[in-house]
């Protein structure tokens, strides 16, 4: 009996934190589908919104800059994070080694309002021209680090010695890299890859101190719109964009469901 109440309470417990979780954005799901502007009334049922983002510029552009940049910079932060990576893994315990990961966690623990100025302070110091260059450096200074911490505890449950193994049977120290530690390591640099592609469409911050004429991304242009007031455009676009991620995600799921019933099948 108390087991059952247990599990009554667990699951009740679950139910309410998804529910707290997810209300916002079925809420903002739903009106996208208003055919009112405003939120506080419902007027039926339209797909209107949906036809009217097409037809807005500004919006379009700010999602184009958001999309390429967060490509971009999650695509170079990867590579170089990746490597980084394994050059701290493969460095002996000491204080260089603490010292450096150390300085990896203080773009994450620092606020982005800091980050942010010292970018901006910086590129002013390098008399760079704000635009799109300086938005997409300031976007993979920051998405390195997390890179690094995803890839990290993979190559820590890697068998001590691997690379040294595979030279002692004739391979390179680049070839060893290349065909045994990146494959072994792929889930976690995937997981880097999409924590920057995230962490990138996500900022505002730091895109804020670091853009330039010309040159906006969604959370900047959505900010803009709010001292005027949300249009329902951008409930269509958070709605679509949330309904692509949820097929990735659903996507990657399967196949890593699959993958493990065939490595379970070789055993």
């Amino acid at each position: 009996m108390v087991n059952k109440f247990e599990s009554f309470l667990t699951k009740f417990y679950l139910i309410i934190v998804f529910i707290f979780l997810y209300t916002p954005i079925v809420t903002l799901m739903v009106f996208s589908f208003n055919d009112s502007k405003s939120m506080a009334n419902w007027d039926g049922f339209t797909f209107k919104w949906y036809g009217e983002l097409l037809q807005n510029d500004k919006i379009l552009s700010a999602l184009y800059y958001t999309i390429l940049i967060a490509v971009l910079a999650s695509v170079i932060s990867t590579i170089i994070g990746t490597i980084t990576a394994i050059g701290i893994h493969n460095m002996k315990k000491g204080a260089s080694k603490k010292l450096l990961l150390n300085t990896n966690y203080l773009p994450i623990l620092n606020p982005d309002i800091v980050t942010g100025i010292a970018l901006m302070s910086l590129f002013i110091f390098l008399k760079m021209n704000f635009g799109f260059i300086t938005m997409l450096l300031a976007h993979i200074t920051f998405c390195i680090p997390y890179v690094i911490l995803s890839v990290l505890p993979k190559l820590k449950q890697l068998p001590q010695n691997t690379i040294e193994a595979a030279q002692d049977l004739g391979a390179t120290y680049f070839y060893a890299i290349k065909k045994i530690i990146i494959p072994q390591i792929k889930p976690g640099i995937f997981t880097g890859f999409l924590m920057a592609f995230t962490m990138s469409i996500d900022d505002f911050v730091i895109s804020f101190f670091t853009a330039g004429p010309g040159v906006t991304n969604l959370s900047i242009e959505i900010y803009s719109m709010a001292r005027r007031g949300i249009k329902p455009e951008i409930n269509a676009l958070s709605t679509l964009m949330f309904i692509v991620v949820l097929i990735l995600l659903l996507i990657v799921n399967k196949k890593q469901m699959v993958g493990g019933k065939a490595f379970e099948k070789t055993k």
